[in-house]
C-alpha cells in the first residue's frame, strides 16, 4: 500500500493563509512508539487527537503536508444542518429511528463545533445564518418538504422559506427563484478553525507532526507499523486514517469508496457596498456543482465554483471561478479578484460519509462530500471513542454503507469524471 498526495502545504494564493500566523509543528523523525496513531492533520484527525489527549491518551498526529493545509484549511467554511443526505432518504433507507439517531448526531456535531469555539477562544469569524438559493423553481418544493419533515418530526424550527423578493434582498441578486434560509447554519474562518483546534491538541498532550508522508502501514502482532518518509518508523496499538482526500493508495478498501474531487475559490477586493449579503449569511445554490458564498470579515466576498476531477488544477483558477461569480453577480464584472486557490475534498457514491471500523483496532472517516466543517471534528471525536472501546456511534455510522465506486483502479477516474460531468451539465438544462 502507497500513498499519493497532491498537497505540499498551505497555497500561496489562499486568502485563509495571508489572513493568520501559521502554526508551525516538527517534523517526524526516527523511530517512536504511542498507543494511537493518526494519519491526516485536517478536522477529523484533529478532532480525534484532541479527545484523545483529552483522556490521557498518549496519541501522535501524522500530517504529510502543514496541518490544516488539506481541505480543513480551504473549503468555504459554511456550516450545514443535518447530514449530507436529507433525513427523509435516511428515513426510507434505515428506518426512522437510525434517521432520527444520525439527525440528533449531526445537531451534536454543531454543538460541538461551537463548544470548541467557545472553550479553546478560537477566533474564526463566525457568523450565524445560510440561504439555500433555488437555481430552478422545482427546487422549491424540495426544501418546503425537507423543512416541513424537520420541523414536525425533529422539532427543528430555525427554517423559513423565503420567496423570490425576499432572497434578491438578501443576497444582492436576483437570479434565484427563491430559497431557504436556516438560521441556525452559518459560516467560519476555517484555517483558523484548524489552526485553533491544533494548538488545542498539542497543548492537551497531543503529538503533532508536519511534513512527514506516510509511505505505508503493515499489521504487526499486537497493532501497526507506519513508515513515515525516508526510512522512520511509527509504531502503535490502534490506527486512525483521517486523510480524507489525500489519502489514495494507502488502503484498498478506502480507495474503493473514497475518491478525491476539486474545488476552487476565490476572493475580491473589499465590496463597495453593503447590497451583496448585507446580513453576513452565507449562500449556496441548489445546482448539483454547488455555488456558495459569503462576506469575509474584512468585507470581500468568497465566491467558490466550479470543480474538476483530475489530479490538476486549472491553469488559471481565477478566471474558472470568476465566471460562475459573473454569472450571479454580473456587477462584479470590474471587480479585481486578489486570491483564488483550489483544494481536495473527497466524496462517496451515495454523498453518505465512509465511517467505521476497518478492522478491530483500525477505524477510518472521510467522504464528507462538501459537510465537512460540521461534520469531521465531530467524527475525529468519534473515532476516538471507539479507540478508547465505545463504537455505538461508529456502529451507527456504519450503517450508512456508501458503494463503491465503479470500474476498479483503473477505470475508476474515468467513470467519476462521466458521471459527475453528466450531472454538471444537468445544472445548465
Amino acid at each position: 500500500m502507497t500513498q499519493t498526495a497532491k498537497n505540499t502545504g498551505h497555497p500561496d494564493n489562499s486568502w485563509y493563509a495571508d489572513t493568520v500566523p501559521i502554526t508551525a509543528f516538527p517534523t517526524f523523525a526516527g523511530d517512536k512508539t504511542t498507543d494511537i496513531a493518526i494519519i491526516g492533520g485536517g478536522y477529523t484527525g484533529l478532532g480525534a487527537a484532541l479527545e484523545l489527549a483529552r483522556h490521557g491518551v498518549s496519541v501522535t498526529l501524522i500530517e504529510g503536508a502543514q496541518i490544516g493545509s488539506g481541505a480543513s484549511g480551504r473549503n468555504g467554511g459554511q456550516i450545514h444542518t443535518g447530514q449530507r443526505v436529507d433525513p427523509q432518504t435516511l428515513a426510507a433507507q434505515l428506518g426512522s429511528d437510525a434517521a432520527r439517531a444520525l439527525w440528533d448526531m449531526a445537531e451534536a456535531a454543531k454543538a460541538h463545533l461551537f463548544e470548541l469555539i467557545n472553550t479553546y477562544n478560537i477566533d474564526c469569524d463566525f457568523r450565524h445564518g445560510l440561504i439555500h438559493s433555488w437555481h430552478k423553481p422545482r427546487f422549491a418544493e424540495d426544501d418546503r418538504a425537507y423543512a416541513d419533515f424537520v420541523s414536525q418530526n425533529y422539532g427543528y424550527d430555525k427554517l423559513s422559506l423565503m420567496d423570490k423578493h425576499e432572497v434578491a434582498a438578501e443576497l444582492g441578486t436576483d437570479v434565484y427563484h427563491g430559497g431557504l434560509f436556516d438560521a441556525g447554519a452559518g459560516h467560519l474562518h476555517p484555517l483558523k478553525f484548524a489552526l485553533g483546534m491544533a494548538r488545542a491538541a498539542h497543548a492537551a498532550g497531543a503529538a503533532l507532526y508536519e511534513h512527514s508522508r506516510v509511505q505505508s502501514y503493515h499489521p504487526t502482532g499486537d497493532g501497526y507499523v507506519l513508515r513515515i518518509g525516508d526510512g522512520h518508523r511509527l509504531k502503535c496499538r490502534k490506527l486512525l486514517i483521517c486523510g480524507n482526500g489525500y489519502m489514495q493508495g494507502l488502503d484498498r478498501d478506502i480507495d474503493r469508496h473514497v475518491v478525491p474531487i476539486n474545488n476552487f475559490i476565490l476572493t475580491t477586493e473589499p465590496l463597495p457596498d453593503r447590497t451583496i449579503l448585507p446580513n453576513d449569511y452565507a449562500a449556496a445554490d441548489s445546482r448539483f456543482v454547488v455555488n456558495y458564498w459569503r462576506r469575509t470579515a474584512d468585507n470581500r466576498l468568497l465566491f467558490g465554483g466550479g470543480e474538476n476531477y483530475t489530479p490538476w488544477f486549472p491553469k488559471d483558477i481565477k478566471a474558472f471561478v470568476r465566471r460562475n461569480m459573473l454569472k450571479i453577480y454580473p456587477q462584479l464584472a470590474n471587480i479585481k479578484i486578489t486570491h483564488a486557490w483550489g483544494g481536495t475534498l473527497a466524496i462517496t457514491l451515495s454523498r453518505q460519509p465512509f465511517v467505521r471500523a476497518l478492522s478491530p483496532d483500525r477505524l477510518v472517516s472521510a467522504g464528507y462530500s462538501g459537510q465537512g466543517v460540521v461534520l469531521a471534528p465531530y467524527f475525529g471525536k468519534l473515532l476516538a471513542h471507539a479507540a478508547l472501546g465505545d463504537a455505538r456511534d461508529i456502529d451507527l455510522l456504519s450503517q450508512l454503507r456508501p458503494p463503491p465506486f465503479p470500474g476498479g483502479p483503473w477505470l475508476q477516474t474515468p467513470a467519476l469524471i462521466a458521471g459527475l460531468s453528466w450531472y454538471a451539465l444537468r445544472d445548465r438544462l
